[in-house]
């Protein structure tokens, strides 16, 4: 029985069709991803043409490229923010953060000028926090070794701080030309399948084959366009589930041609997420909050957070709240309110948090009772901290925070209050979000 056609949209001819591109690329016409026949279009090798499959991405990426703000002057400072803010960050959030920090930091000049708690503010919300650290450090190289000029060879690049191959890569050709690949996880994705590469490919030898084909691909002259159209078709079309109907290089794309594009990239081992268990508390004099800094070095390196840790075997979140507290401050307090939990995830753990108000235990009595409860006293003793301060709710919005104590500290402080007869602890279930 012969196979039934599809029937072309209006005002496309059988001749535009089979005219040198493939059907799926025309306006209402777009197969999925089966592999591909006779009836679709044929299959052209991808290492035997190469100069055809790049004329057709840069076709298609002039046509469907996205505004973005990093792409009207492309300087190579705007190329290195967006950049380093887009690893681990979803496209709208990172646009919304580049605008916000260009409107601080417009210049490597006033970014290596400002103070690191301004920059680790800013930041704030994109988590890994030792890339904020990173690009201060950096800045600051620039304008001692390079006169506030950004270096131009690759080898300088490299060598700024926090600078790994791919964003060195990604500057080198998106600012400056240099012919390089940026070999990004849309990238791979691309190239998997066009090349039908059938292992892991953050492993070798598939790591090795996808850099290769990914240098090869690059066009003499053309390497800013090619790089960012290889990205944004793994971010727009060729996704976990492609679109391969609507892909300019379904001709050319050997996954497609065998009906397995949804079979690559071969993943590698899941990383297993860890549960983590802890508390934190929030102790209250008055309008005084008490909250600590924590060492520069390891987890949420210099940033602000109610003081806390992991709740240990056999003992409840109320007794580890006190624990914790006494732990790394000396200051014996009681639990006043329970604040609710807050659930946050990380790469490689899923943070759940159990909040509780605290006080002072009072050690006084009478008149020395009420003057006692007005004063802040020191800590004791900093075991997980350098650094501690009362501060009000209006100064805590300053202060950089881990994205889970940032929540805690806007449901409490920064949110409508709750009605009379909603408990505190329901206003910070309300915050329960998963970056």
């Amino acid at each position: 029985m012969p196979q039934t056609r599809k029937k072309l949209p209006n005002g496309v001819s059988k001749k535009d069709a089979s005219a040198g591109q493939p059907a799926s690329l025309l306006p209402g016409f777009e197969e999925s991803c089966l592999p591909a026949t006779a009836d679709t279009v044929r299959h052209l090798t991808p290492g035997d043409h190469i100069p055809g499959l790049q004329k057709a991405l840069l076709d298609w990426f002039a046509v469907h490229q996205r505004a973005l703000p990093w792409r009207v002057s492309y300087t190579p400072y705007e190329v290195w923010i967006s950049e380093v803010m887009l690893q681990q960050t979803q496209m709208e959030r990172g646009v919304s953060y580049f605008l916000r920090w260009m409107q601080r930091f417009p210049d490597v000049a006033t970014l290596a000028a400002a103070h690191e708690e301004d920059v680790l503010l800013l930041w704030e919300g994109l988590g890994y926090y030792s890339r904020a650290r990173h690009i201060l450090a950096a800045a600051r190289k620039i304008m001692a070794e390079h006169g506030g000029v950004f270096p131009s060879d690759l080898a300088s690049i490299r060598a700024l701080p926090g600078v790994g191959p791919y964003t060195a890569g990604a500057i080198a050709s998106i600012a400056f030309g240099e012919k390089l690949p940026c070999v990004d996880a849309n990238v791979e994705r691309v190239i998997s399948r066009i090349f039908d590469v059938d292992s892991p490919v953050k492993q070798e030898p598939a790591a090795g084959v996808i850099h290769r084909w990914a240098l090869k691909l690059v066009p003499e002259g053309k390497s800013r366009e090619h790089n960012q159209a290889m990205m944004e078709l793994g971010a727009l079309v060729c996704r976990k589930k492609p679109l391969c109907g609507a892909c300019p290089l379904a001709a050319f794309c050997i996954s497609h041609h065998l009906g397995i594009a949804d079979q690559r990239p071969v993943p590698g081992k899941r990383a297993v997420i860890k549960p983590v268990n802890a508390v934190t508390g929030v102790l209250r004099i008055g309008k005084n909050i008490f909250v600590q800094k924590r060492p520069p070095s390891g987890v949420w390196g210099n940033l602000w957070e109610f003081p806390g840790g992991r709740v240990e075997p056999g003992e409840s979140p109320e007794q580890a709240s006190v624990r914790e507290f006494m732990e790394e401050t000396g200051f014996e307090v009681r639990v006043t309110a329970n604040y609710g939990v807050i659930r946050h995830g990380y790469t490689t753990y899923r943070l759940t948090l159990h909040c509780f108000g605290l006080e002072l235990m009072n050690p006084c009595g009478g008149a020395e009772a009420e003057k006692y409860s007005e004063a802040c006293p020191p800590p004791l003793q900093l075991t997980a901290a350098q650094q501690y301060k009362w501060t009000t709710p209006e100064e805590l919005e300053n202060l950089a925070m881990p994205a889970a104590h940032r929540k805690l500290a806007d449901s409490l402080f920064n949110k409508p209050a709750a009605t009379s007869d909603e408990p505190a602890s329901a206003t910070v279930r309300q915050a329960r979000l998963t970056e």
